[in-house]
């Protein structure tokens, strides 16, 4: 028989001297979410899972698969299908030989669909092909609704995404080494074999808004002003999406005000709250068949959430135990698991292990110690009898 012991765990409520709260942001976009980059929580949404075009946001996964590529320095050779990209573009020509780490300035700097094509090219041999990777990576990360049928978020067929889907690709992007470095770059200046370039960065939230360390614009006519946004303030990094914020001269303001207002919700609502700290005792857990009564056990990880002040109040942890262990038990052996309630809803759960061992002590093991004693004393060898299991019908105990 299985027991579930309940424990709510009385928090600790900790309000923020300066933190002024927000209301729900509204904003004009057709879908948009907020995410937490550390623990991937969505702290609002507004159609994220819809699949819409995405523009040139597209290229946050080309730039992953290039920084990941390693071939910053390789010289890339312009092919006729790159130079031919339409606007926005560096206007590479057919034969230009290049740097690929300079493409990828150009990329994510003001955006270039040329450099994409090129890179697209150089790295996996046809954009085709280079697109199918892009695909097969995003849902490696969890973006499940995602398609890449470009490399550079022109509008085609069925290339499409979802407000969740790049933020969880913007979140792994985020830790790749050198992404930020490169989309934070203010401008830049390089050259080809046939001429020189000279570049600036057009992401408007890195000098407008505090803390702001990415990402990408985007804008085509069925997908509109789009914009992927991140900021980091103290120890948090939220990231926002916005999706279809509107078209024409409207809509290329509209997407940096619904991006402020909805990183400003989660700054001025969220802060991190450790519900459970690793190595910590849980409780302890009664033994049978040892002559130790009971075993600790403690969580196996840190549970960090960003939370609401409301949030806080509401936060339940309930642990699932067996009513009894049997012995033999090993420190570190997993025991049971807790479960992490925000208002009721699950959250995660944790797994529990003990911290000490526990011997086995019955009537077959004792015998066994005796046995393997015996032996060791007259042979002066090291032995190991394990003796058949006892029957009920003996009236002993079974192992």
């Amino acid at each position: 028989m299985r027991k579930t012991l309940c424990i709510l765990l009385a928090l600790i409520i900790i309000m923020p001297s300066v933190v002024k709260a927000t209301e729900t942001p509204k904003v004009e976009a057709t879908a948009a979410i907020l995410m937490d980059a550390e623990t991937g929580r969505v702290l609002w949404g507004k159609n994220h899972h819809e699949p819409l075009s995405m523009a040139s946001t597209t290229k946050i996964m080309t730039a992953i698969l290039a920084i990941e590529s390693g071939r910053e320095n390789e010289t890339v050779i312009v092919s006729n299908r790159a130079a031919a990209a339409p606007k926005v573009k560096m206007n590479l020509s057919p034969g230009e030989e290049i740097r690929l780490g300079d493409l990828m300035l150009a990329l994510m700097l003001e955006s270039s669909n040329d450099a994409a094509v090129a890179i697209a090219e150089h790295l996996a041999g046809t954009v085709e092909e280079f697109c199918a990777q892009m695909t097969q990576r995003a849902k490696d990360l969890g973006a499940m609704n995602t398609i890449f049928e470009t490399p550079n978020g022109l509008d085609s067929g069925n290339h499409h995404s979802t407000a969740y889907d790049l933020a969880m690709i913007t979140r792994f992007a985020l830790i790749v080494p050198g992404f930020i470095e490169l989309t934070n770059t203010a401008n830049a200046s390089f050259s080809s074999n046939k001429r020189s370039y000279s570049i600036n960065n057009r992401n408007r939230l890195l000098s407008e808004y505090e803390g702001a360390n990415g990402v990408k614009t985007g804008f085509t006519g069925k997908a509109g002003h789009c914009f992927v946004g991140a900021a980091k303030r103290d120890d948090m990094q939220l990231i926002s999406v916005v999706l279809a914020s509107g078209w024409g001269e409207k809509g290329k303001t509209q997407k940096w005000t619904d991006t402020k207002a909805v990183l400003n919700y989660g700054f001025g609502n969220y802060n991190y709250d450790e519900v459970i700290t690793a190595d910590t005792q849980a409780g302890e857990m009664p033994v049978t068949r040892s002559r130790c009564e009971s075993v600790n056990f403690i969580y196996t990880d840190n549970i960090k959430i960003p939370l609401t002040p409301a949030e806080k109040e509401d936060i339940s942890v309930e642990i699932f135990i067996p009513e009894s262990i049997q012995a033999p038990v090993e420190a570190g052996q997993l025991v049971g698991s807790a479960r992490v309630y925000i208002g009721g809803e699950i959250y995660c759960e944790v797994e529990l292990k003990s911290t000490e061992a526990a011997t086995r002590h019955d009537f077959k093991t004792s015998m066994e110690k005796v046995i393997n004693g015996f032996i060791r004393q007259l042979t002066c060898e090291e032995t190991e009898i394990v003796l058949p299991k006892f029957g009920h019908d003996m009236g002993l105990l079974t192992s």
